[in-house]
């Protein structure tokens, strides 16, 4: 009975240290790190339509500026 219970324990702690392992990460920048925040984040379904809504009247990106002055497609 000891044994199962130590075996137990020993499991337990190895799953708490996995956990620990996988939770601990590094970023070499902060762009690095909110990419990967939003690439596993959901964001739920009110909040997204609410976001379209106030967003869907805003002008699309302007084209870079050396496409501007050497050409390139126009905004």
């Amino acid at each position: 009975m000891k044994h199962q219970i130590k075996l137990s324990r020993e499991q337990q702690h190895a799953a708490e240290h996995q956990t620990q392992r996988q939770a601990a990460r590094e970023f070499a920048s902060t762009e690095e790190l909110l990419r990967y925040d939003a690439a596993h984040t959901t964001v739920p379904p009110a909040i997204a339509r609410r976001l379209q809504k106030s967003t869907g009247d805003l002008p699309g990106p302007k084209a870079n500026w050396w496409k501007r002055l050497f050409g390139g497609t126009q905004p």
